[in-house]
């Protein structure tokens, strides 16, 4: 076991060039109970062992080293279902012993990569880029191969260059960004990203570009039924479209709730809201152990781009009124949607939403009547234990943080954070109040769906290419 301070960083250092090769030479994704391991920073990865204690990063070491002369590719491993067995600690480690614990076969790499193109680059399309193209990032199944947008002036592919490098909520992106005007592209830590200029989806095709059986990620929120994201589909190149806003006639998909509901002949489907990923998780895990009779949500939104800056005339009467200087009641359809997840809370749950005068990061106020007495106690044991789940590490957070104040959950992974000591109960009544960053936070469930989506493209075509393969020893 390490002993130091200094012999923990020097080990994690150590562990850089695996996971880099590992990432770039075998397109092996490795994860510690959820936890992606990027080969992009020692402070980065000492945070995620900060958390697990009783994993020694000399036990990690040694099974990145075995993955690394193994024949293993494009699979993605998450070293917690090995560490934690107490049989493999570290003075127990033998050569060969974690493939065989985890039986794991050689799989060769299918080189399977699902294009992505990105119709909007706004808000979420920017925090998506980042999170697909992240320095030391590992992803096997997607390529970020363009983005499309509406042409502002001659020094457009600049100021969007720009934008994705510097914002003023996340900070400086921590890759390299270029802009190409040749080839009309920008080029993310060494990845060409095609930026194609149309006024309309109907404009673009997308082969033209070498693009085919992509999957379109439309986040400008200007169309939200299945009818008027066909128009996507009639595209040459685009085998299926996820809109990043709540959607009508299509499948509302919250990652980790009902995301197992998808399926490959799925070609519309909405990623729901981020009010409704951020509180979708913790009522499934309360609405199973506790069953919800009904309940309110309320949600402290941050103010967004649809409303004015200053007072003037907008579709949505109060929306009119000036963002940073007012709190604005208004609607939100979360408390609805979430039942399009979790279809035992339909009809059980109302919502309203107060827009208040920051720019990022919300929090969701939820007041429940559950069909059992509960306790606060119960309740943070139910939660934290899910927060710790490989089932929901990515959706559900816990904060025990007596000073928490909204900025301070900027960045968050997780769909939603309950704010622990804040917990009020009485009898079957509860009030838990869950932060989320509305912006990042969201745009990682989103990913997370993508990457589900992309895993069944892959499926499906290595399916197709088999059965024909199969059809030709046939013949």
């Amino acid at each position: 076991m390490t002993k130091s301070w200094l012999e923990t960083v020097a080990q994690v250092e150590s562990m850089i060039p695996l996971l880099g090769s590992l990432g770039r030479e075998k397109n092996v994704t490795v994860q510690l109970a959820g936890h992606e391991l990027l080969a992009n920073s020692v402070t980065s990865l000492m945070t995620i062992f900060e958390q697990y204690p009783a994993y020694d990063v000399i036990d990690i070491k040694n099974a990145l080293v075995e993955l690394q002369h193994s024949t293993i590719a494009a699979q993605t491993i998450d070293l917690d279902v090995f560490l934690i067995d107490s049989d493999f600690i570290s003075s127990n480690f033998l050569p060969g012993t974690f493939l065989d614990y985890l039986h794991i076969s050689s799989l060769e790499n299918n080189n399977g990569s699902t294009p992505v193109v990105l119709y909007g680059f706004g808000r979420i399309g920017r925090l998506l880029t980042r999170r697909l193209c992240r320095l030391g990032k590992t992803n096997s199944d997607m390529t970020l191969a363009a983005i499309v947008v509406r042409k502002k002036d001659e020094a457009d592919l600049r100021k969007r260059a720009n934008l994705l490098k510097f914002d003023s909520v996340h900070g400086e992106y921590d890759g390299m960004v270029k802009v190409d005007v040749d080839q009309q592209a920008l080029i993310i830590n060494g990845h060409t990203v095609k930026v194609i200029y149309a006024s309309h989806p109907s404009e673009v095709d997308y082969q033209s570009y070498d693009i085919d059986n992509a999957l379109l990620v439309d986040n400008t929120g200007l169309w939200r039924d299945a009818d008027a994201l066909d128009v996507h589909l009639q595209c040459a190149g685009i085998e299926r479209v996820l809109l990043t806003a709540p959607g009508k006639q299509m499948k509302n998909v919250v990652f980790g709730v009902n995301d197992v509901d998808v399926v490959a002949e799925d070609r519309i489907l909405s990623a729901a809201s981020c009010t409704t990923n951020a509180i979708a998780p913790i009522l499934s895990v309360l609405e199973e152990s506790y069953g919800i009779e009904s309940g309110h949500v309320e949600t402290i939104h941050a103010y967004t781009n649809d409303q004015n800056l200053i007072d003037n005339v907008h579709k949505g009467d109060r929306r009119g009124r000036a963002a940073a200087l007012n709190m604005v009641i208004t609607e939100t359809g979360a408390a609805k949607a979430v039942a399009k997840a979790i279809p035992s809370l339909e009809g059980k749950l109302s919502g309203s939403a107060i827009r208040v005068p920051v720019i990022n990061v919300s929090i969701a106020v939820l007041n429940l009547t559950f069909q059992q007495e509960v306790s606060v106690a119960s309740i943070h044991e139910l939660l934290h234990k899910a927060s710790q789940s490989l089932a929901h590490f990515g959706q559900i957070g816990f904060s025990e943080n007596p000073d928490a104040v909204s900025s301070d959950f900027i960045g968050s992974e997780q769909a939603g954070i309950l704010d622990s000591l804040s917990t009020k109960v009485q009898g079957k009544q509860a009030t838990l109040y869950v932060w989320y960053d509305n912006e990042h936070g969201y745009s990682c469930q989103v990913v997370r769906l993508m990457e589900r989506l992309a895993s069944l493209a892959v499926k499906t075509s290595i399916e197709t290419d088999a059965v024909i393969s199969s059809q030709h020893r046939a013949a």
